[in-house]
């Protein structure tokens, strides 16, 4: 199915109404695993950058409102969350405000983290765009932009 660079990609005679779909299908899975070989510099695994990110601008915050921001399930929160701990990047503290609820925020190692993940995004950036001049750079990302509101809309209908 993949082609080597600059090959055109034989696409599955079933996907052949959904060139568009089937090239973002392609794109995301690379795009992934590039992401994922970076990341491994650091400790993490796709994902955990997001949460970590997410952290790191908003401050502690609840996992049920990592679950909300970030779209996610609670059970795939929580692993995530445990891993992050387990790692020495996060940790649980009592919500002053709630009670029930505990507070995630990142620790000493998870704040050093911040410069390097800001380097590994950089580069993961590059590499996607590659040669990409800052105009056709903008087209593609106004074209991603509207390709995921359309997607949005799609999900609210169904």
């Amino acid at each position: 199915m993949a082609g080597s660079p600059g090959q055109p990609v034989t696409q599955p005679g079933t996907a052949a109404g959904g060139p568009v779909s089937h090239a973002i299908f392609r794109v995301a899975r690379l795009h992934r695993m590039l992401a994922g070989a970076l990341l491994r510099e650091t400790g993490l695994y796709p994902g955990q950058e997001l949460v970590m990110m997410h952290l790191w601008d908003a401050g502690p915050q609840r996992q049920v409102d990592l679950i909300r921001i970030l779209d996610s399930d609670a059970a795939t929160m929580t692993r995530t969350v445990q891993r992050l701990e387990r790692a020495g990047f996060v940790r649980r503290k009592p919500c002053p405000a709630d009670r029930r609820a505990t507070l995630i925020e990142p620790t000493s190692a998870g704040h050093a983290l911040r410069r390097q993940m800001r380097e590994i995004w950089d580069r993961l950036e590059r590499q996607t765009v590659g040669r990409l001049d800052a105009d056709a750079q903008a087209e593609v990302l106004a074209a991603l932009t509207i390709l995921e509101n359309n997607l949005l809309a799609a999900t609210e209908q169904s």
